[in-house]
């Protein structure tokens, strides 16, 4: 383990960046499906990114130890690339992105239920039910409660696509810590990603109706070199700085991000159903994933769930 734990100048530099990297994509997202189908944004963004990550993969000597458990990489790109990608395209076809990105910061409440299911008994602490508790509250808030935030069956079927993606980022960490463990995660990465672009290239020629915008092509891009290459080999440079505990707190930073910016550039309106389930949803997901609790020191075992958009 690095010895370095402590969040000098270049780790909150590494963390800052991170937050924008992960808070971004709902933006872009939002954008470039405005003319792509969501299955075109999906194949144009991994491909792209698994391009601009492939020269680092073969660098580091990762690819051969992921191709000898390419199923369980391939599962992990399922779970963790091909389906959320897809379901987050859809859905922000309805949803404002800041309520996306607010959405997906729900990991942590599933990722609690997961770890219960599988007899992590540590969830039933007082701090964390309080927090799985709170976290839902304010989900329901936002769907149900004051001002409604999302309007008509549309956009209550979009808000299960968010809500099964954000379940699905629960999930792919497992298969890392049980099936990958000891298989680089950049070889993992570039793998999936490769494998889901192949997978929806076909798919992206079928569904692609229109020609593409300007600014819909510059988002694709955007998504594919800053959210999926440069943010994966920054989050890699904070997990060598500060550890694997302390590196994804900033994906409680992440929906602040994503409704500031679908509020500034998209005019995304701000609902008082919003405003009241948006804090509760924070509160309860640190809650239910720390226990209200900073650690210094932790085993890789510990790393809490991280959700790439």
């Amino acid at each position: 383990m690095n010895p370095v734990q402590r969040f000098d100048t270049r780790a909150w530099l590494l963390f800052a960046a991170m937050a924008l990297l992960w808070g971004v994509p709902y933006l872009f997202i939002s954008v470039a499906v405005e003319s792509y189908s969501p299955a075109a944004v999906v194949a144009g963004r991994t491909l792209l990114g698994a391009v601009l990550l492939l020269p680092f993969a073969i660098r580091a000597g990762a690819l051969r130890p992921a191709f000898a458990k390419i199923g369980w990489v391939l599962l992990f790109g399922a779970i963790e690339m091909a389906g959320p990608f897809l379901l987050l395209g859809h859905a922000e076809q309805t949803l404002p992105s800041g309520l996306t990105g607010l959405l997906v910061a729900t990991v942590p409440l599933f990722a609690a239920i997961i770890a219960f299911g599988g007899g992590d008994r540590s969830v039933l602490s007082p701090w964390r039910a309080i927090g799985l508790f709170v976290g839902f509250a304010g989900v329901f808030v936002i769907v149900a409660g004051p001002g409604l935030a999302v309007e008509g069956g549309g956009g209550l079927l979009a808000v299960g696509e968010v809500l099964l993606v954000a379940l699905l980022y629960a999930i792919a960490p497992f298969v890392i810590a049980t099936k990958l463990r000891d298989v680089p995660s950049l070889g993992s990465i570039t793998l999936a990603l490769f494998a889901v672009g192949i997978f929806y290239t076909p798919i992206a020629f079928l569904t692609q109706h229109e020609v593409p915008t300007v600014a819909s092509t510059v988002s694709l891009v955007a998504l594919a070199v800053l959210c999926t290459a440069i943010a994966f080999i920054t989050f890699f440079a904070l997990i060598k700085h500060v550890g694997p505990v302390r590196a994804p707190l900033f994906t409680y930073v992440n929906p602040v991000v994503a409704i500031v910016l679908g509020t500034i550039i998209l005019g995304e309106p701000i609902t008082p159903g919003l405003l009241i389930g948006f804090p509760l949803v924070l509160v309860g997901c640190w809650l239910a994933a720390t226990g209200g609790t900073f650690r210094s020191r932790a085993s890789d075992s510990d790393l809490p769930p991280v959700a790439p958009s």
